[in-house]
């Protein structure tokens, strides 16, 4: 009875769903969400080691911060399995309302949420368990807003219709680098204001962006490949298993290789985003202002879009696999260039280093939102690409800057370098281990 209803709701989508209206739905809750959660890695590198670990000094609150801003990570592949499940059994547009309402709520929390002078140890402890929401709601994100792309989407064009979500981080990082920037300017850089009350500012007004996200994503209808699915599993009944079973069983190399395949893009992209924002404005080291920080953040998210695009586009002529391993052979001897290019201390070399980074993602960036759903059978597409993406976000960018603040502090910043060339060098092989998909049919 429940997929019959099912159908019913998802058939005119035939009809009236144009896919102005999916790029629309698929980035705009992207954008959302990923600025929900990318608030929290500005908030991590710049006010929460004075907020929430006062007692810890410099270096040792920096690194409990990213320690709490990677608890997210570890979330967000069990975030993947649950609404995956839901994803593949009910629909991508209902779990997608889901992801965005549990993500508005805990990002307004944190909002809300008391000082370590006001409640103590207790204040870590809460935002811990909210940050792990964030993570939970990301988890279950991604995939569907790639799968409401890419599966909407003509074949020929698969690689820039499903790029429209990947512009969610970037502009995302934009928007909350930018919101940073106004607040910082109004209250002063180093204002008591602004670490008593103005970083709350951009997570309370979530909630507006919220509620817009909300209408977007009602109005649209189901993807036609979910609802063919869900017609002929009505027309010729079969025994069901879990999504998760079946992928685990049937496609294990996929999430595996995927998996790997993205961890690349997480480093660099949680290093250029959180990571570079803490070590640009450390006293102890460049001691850029935030204002200068947040500007630049603007300029790396412009570039990053640029690169999301048209490496995009180009995956549509020439595949998926080129582009990405394109990127990831770059991205070695970058890796390795970048320290040295921000050490020179300077404006402008931290200008450099920020966008050369995120251009690299949005290299990578680009195809993957076609690249992952390409892999895996309609039944249990939402499952295998939210394991593959959110496993390669908990390597790539839940270990990698923790790891990346541990040793940057003792062995100095080149090593910092060879952690991001050696990742780099992983997701390359695990890149020639997948075929290539462009072209193919969404439909089993």
């Amino acid at each position: 009875m429940l997929e019959q209803t099912a159908i019913r709701e998802v058939r005119p989508a035939r009809r009236r769903t144009s896919m102005a209206r999916v790029a629309v739905a698929s980035s705009m809750g992207s954008i959302i969400e990923f600025y929900d959660f990318l608030i929290y890695g500005t908030a991590a590198a710049l006010v929460f080691p004075q907020v929430f670990f006062p007692a810890l000094g410099t270096a040792a609150g920096t690194l409990a911060s990213f320690g709490t801003f990677a608890v997210a990570f570890v979330s967000r592949p069990l975030g993947a399995i649950l609404f995956g499940h839901f994803g593949d059994r009910l629909g991508r547009k209902k779990t997608l309302v889901s992801t965005l309402l549990i993500m508005g709520i805990a990002t307004v929390t944190i909002g809300l949420l008391p000082d370590a002078s006001m409640i103590g140890v207790a204040a870590p402890i809460i935002l811990v368990l909210l940050r792990f929401l964030q993570g939970f709601a990301v988890g279950g994100e991604w995939a569907g807003a790639a799968l409401l792309a890419a599966e909407y989407a003509p074949p020929k064009r698969r690689g820039l219709y499903a790029a429209f979500p990947q512009l969610g981080p970037s502009i995302a990082f934009a928007l909350a680098s930018g919101t940073f920037l106004i607040i910082n300017l109004t209250l002063g850089d180093t204002s008591d204001a602004f670490l008593s009350y103005g970083w709350r500012i951009p997570f309370i007004l979530s909630a507006v962006l919220v509620v817009i996200g909300l209408y977007i994503r009602l109005k649209i209808e189901e993807t036609p490949v979910f609802t063919a699915e869900t017609e002929a599993r009505v027309a010729a009944p079969v025994a069901r298993k879990l999504p998760v079973w079946e992928v685990v069983r049937n496609q294990p190399r996929q999430i595996l290789l995927g998996g790997a395949s993205t961890m690349m893009l997480f480093a660099f992209f949680y290093t250029g985003t959180a990571f570079l924002s803490a070590y640009g404005t450390n006293p102890d080291g460049l001691a850029h202002s935030r204002p200068t920080i947040l500007s630049l953040g603007i300029l790396g998210a412009l570039v990053f879009a640029i690169g999301t695009i048209a490496s995009a586009i180009i995956s549509d002529r020439l595949g998926r696999r080129p582009v990405i391993v394109a990127s990831c052979m770059i991205a070695v001897p970058w890796a390795l260039a970048l320290f040295p290019i921000l050490d020179i201390g300077t404006e402008w070399s931290f200008a450099l280093g920020l966008a050369g980074t995120l251009l690299i993602v949005g290299g990578i960036y680009g195809p993957v939102g076609a690249y992952l759903p390409e892999l895996f059978a309609t039944r249990y597409r939402y499952t295998g690409a939210g394991m593959a993406y959110n496993l390669g976000a908990l390597v790539g960018g839940g270990i990698t800057p923790l790891v990346a603040a541990s040793i940057g502090a003792s062995l100095g910043s080149y090593s910092i370098g060879l952690l991001l060339a050696g990742v780099s060098v992983v997701s390359l092989l695990a890149t020639f281990g997948l075929p290539e998909t462009k072209g193919i049919s969404m439909k089993d």
